[in-house]
């Protein structure tokens, strides 16, 4: 049951009731950030208009938390999130920016009219909050966009709760073009809160069960267990080939058990694919099994960003994984480039294939 935000509610109580309710370890950085983005609320949907007329200092739109892997950031603005009573939206920020780009598909015949104030327009009508969790920036085209789209955002005193592995000066780090990129980190950095939760340990590795889904080396017997474990998931189910249809494109899916898919994982990450064909993929699936997981490194960057994208969407929708690799998770190597994004990625496989 969600519980809605009063004017006089004790925000940081209800966190800790809720924590003690689910059984959940109580934190002491975890309820920092909670009274941090309490204040968030009330300097922006809490204020009364005496107060809104005479206040000399301007409040910030954009709440940014940043953290490691595992310390709860998203449980923490999903706990906001699922609280706040205004209209709201949650986005993946790669379910976002894919959003943006089906729009600008669906109205490039109108060229005369400003594309981002259009999209933005519609935003306004429909939300007061957007909630965007694991903000990155991976590839140019996003990087060139985002200063324009939301400086528009902010201007339409459209307010932003984001969840990232990377400080805001260090977003798109080492990316093309990044000078062109800087003044979208100045407005990042004038109009959001930046906020850091910092926890040594990580949550999602310290769970029971861990990686009884997840098999290595490749070899005859990890192929027994796969092939073993993969019979009795698919039994008294039809086998039957999924297409899929992404703006024109087909995907197929050859392994497909009523919900149930097996891929190896050159035929997910060695094509030219990415975020939109994932999403489309987790969509007609309710559990997964990849093979072939190869270590990473510089000889095979784009299959390692295209994996952490994968495995990114398959977390945002819960989806269980059964996996043969070269390596043990602890063993799996990453090209330099993309180590830090591959800690988020590692840790959560080790979630997802824990899952009964």
């Amino acid at each position: 049951m969600v519980l809605i935000l009063k004017k006089k509610m004790n925000f940081k109580k209800l966190f800790i009731e809720t924590c003690n309710s689910k059984g959940l370890e109580i934190n002491n950085s975890q309820v920092k950030i909670i009274e941090l983005i309490s204040k968030f609320y009330q300097e922006n949907f809490n204020i009364s208009f005496m107060s809104y007329l005479f206040s000399k200092k301007k409040s910030k739109l954009g709440f940014y938390l940043q953290g490691d892997v595992g310390v709860g950031k998203t449980m923490i603005l999903d706990f906001f999130y699922e609280n706040f009573d205004q209209s709201k939206q949650r986005f993946h920020f790669n379910e976002f920016m894919i959003s943006f780009h089906d729009f600008v598909f669906q109205n490039k015949k109108n060229k005369k009219e400003n594309i981002i104030e259009k999209f933005v327009s519609k935003l306004k009508k429909k939300f007061k909050l957007l909630y965007l969790d694991e903000f990155q920036v991976t590839n140019i085209v996003d990087a060139m966009i985002l200063g324009n789209l939301f400086k528009k955002i902010f201007d339409e005193d459209i307010k932003v709760i984001f969840s990232s592995n990377i400080k805001i000066s260090d977003l798109y780090q080492d990316g093309l073009q990044r000078d062109q990129f800087v003044p979208f980190i100045k407005i990042m950095k004038n109009i959001c809160y930046e906020e850091k939760i910092i926890i040594k340990e990580d949550y999602r590795k310290t769970q029971s069960n861990k990686n009884k889904y997840y098999f290595f080396p490749l070899n005859e017997k990890t192929n027994f267990k796969i092939n073993k474990l993969f019979r009795k998931l698919t039994k008294g189910k039809l086998k039957k080939e999924k297409i899929l249809l992404i703006k024109g494109r087909k995907f197929i899916v050859k392994d497909y058990y009523e919900g149930i898919a097996r891929f190896d994982f050159k035929d997910l990450c060695n094509k030219n694919i990415g975020a939109e064909d994932y999403i489309k993929i987790a969509a007609c699936c309710n559990y997964i099994l990849i093979e072939n997981l190869p270590n990473f490194n510089e000889f095979n960057p784009n299959q390692q960003q295209r994996f952490i994208t994968l495995i990114d969407i398959i977390y945002e929708k819960k989806i269980p994984l059964l996996i043969s690799a070269e390596s043990s998770l602890k063993g799996l190597s990453s090209d330099d480039l993309l180590f830090n994004s591959f800690k988020r990625t590692l840790s959560r496989l080790h979630e997802l294939t824990s899952y009964s």
